[in-house]
């Protein structure tokens, strides 16, 4: 061992390796930081909704994913999430998948708070940060709003199951949605393939985002397309990784107007990852940018919470 540590061309070896090493772990952490794009809408609405069968909740229809499963196995799913998922069975994989694939019981929390609390959509600009399943998304169409955006971390999210729900939804045109009492009244899952009907104009009103939030927030803030800011910001079960909530608080502060709202919901405590809805209420508390409210809470199973967070001095 004294040989070994006296001799310098050892010593050497042992520092290239470790640089190295250190150089590596700094290359993946990067990838993980997924580059933001836009998707395009595609002009034959009826290929967006090939092969996809619809289950229905709350009146709403989104795909169902065992189909979305055996259909993205191979070309369809470029950032290979499906496999993934499934062969890990995980919903989560930091840095690769972020949960899109799943609709999690927080979204039906904040469209029950909607119905309740009133939120009036008619000519806002909303944006579904995180969306999934892009269900908060589609409620805001329904109710009006004059532009609504969706982001996703993961591309194959935006394209296998967000623009298909979007179409699948509302091609029809604005339809209310109701309560959560009309949960239980919701139509049966439809056999077979759907196919868009109706006009199609109401997709004029979206824009399709996938990425990193910090990437999102560059590409719309600087783009061609400028963005104005939005008035409402709906995210669901986002601040499960304290990791993640600096990048969220930032692309809150970018993108949100000055006397806009954002509507969050989340579980109190996310067992494993360790976030949770008062941990990121203190975050915001030390930013000093944001003031919160809790709206609503939830005390059926794991305890869930509603929160209202607007800029500090706004109306």
């Amino acid at each position: 061992k004294s040989r070994e540590t006296a001799d310098p061309a050892a010593d050497s070896s042992l520092k290239l390796a470790a640089a190295k090493h250190q150089d590596e772990a700094a290359s993946k952490k990067k990838l993980c930081v997924k580059t933001a794009k836009e998707h395009n809408i595609p002009k034959d609405l009826n290929k967006v909704l090939e092969n996809k069968v619809l289950e229905t909740v709350l009146d709403l229809s989104y795909v169902k994913l065992s189909v979305v499963e055996m259909t993205c196995l191979g070309d369809a799913d470029s950032e290979g999430i499906v496999s993934k998922s499934v062969s890990s069975h995980s919903d989560l994989i930091p840095g690769v998948y972020e949960g899109g694939l799943k609709i999690w019981e927080c979204t039906f929390d904040l469209m029950d708070y909607f119905s309740e609390a009133e939120i009036e959509f008619t000519n806002r600009t909303v944006l579904d940060l995180g969306c999934g399943a892009g269900l908060l998304g589609i409620v805001a169409l329904q109710g009006e709003a004059a532009r609504v955006h969706f982001q996703d971390y993961n591309s194959t999210v935006i394209d296998e199951i967000t623009l298909p729900n979007v179409v699948a939804n509302c091609v029809h045109g604005g339809r209310r949605m109701g309560s959560g009492k009309d949960r239980k009244a919701s139509k049966p899952p439809s056999k077979r393939p759907r196919k868009a009907q109706g006009s199609p104009d109401v997709l004029k009103r979206c824009r399709f985002f996938s990425g990193e939030w910090s990437q999102v927030s560059q590409l719309l803030l600087n783009s061609n397309k400028p963005c104005s800011k939005y008035d409402i910001i709906l995210t669901s079960e986002t601040i499960y990784n304290p990791d993640y909530y600096s990048a969220l608080h930032d692309t809150l502060a970018q993108l949100l107007d000055r006397n806009g709202r954002v509507y969050l919901a989340s579980k109190v405590h996310y067992f494993g990852v360790g976030g949770g809805i008062y941990l990121f209420e203190k975050f915001i508390e030390e930013k000093n940018v944001f003031r919160t409210s809790m709206v609503k809470t939830i005390d059926q199973g794991l305890q869930r919470c509603i929160m209202e967070i607007a800029f500090k001095n706004s109306c």
